[in-house]
């Protein structure tokens, strides 16, 4: 099996709100303390250690892109 990346939601907005929602009250340490329980718990779900690595490599490949990207804007300013 390899990680989906298209989104299989009929209403991915609603998916995305749910998450935020669920975010909404708590404080930053609660916020990434539920981030982490919830992809523990959908890791556990996927049951597929070749797909969670996958999905892992693109989370990182995601937030190292995004990073760069924001250093590019900062120096253009």
């Amino acid at each position: 099996m390899s990680l989906s990346t298209s989104s299989n939601f009929a209403r991915p907005d609603d998916a995305f709100r749910a998450i935020v929602e669920a975010h909404r009250g708590l404080t930053d340490e609660q916020s990434a303390d539920f981030d982490a329980a919830l992809v523990l718990i959908l890791a556990n779900h996927i049951g597929d250690i070749d797909v969670l690595r996958q999905a892992i490599a693109l989370a990182k490949r995601r937030m190292i892109d995004g990073q760069q990207q924001q250093q590019q804007q900062q120096q253009q300013q």
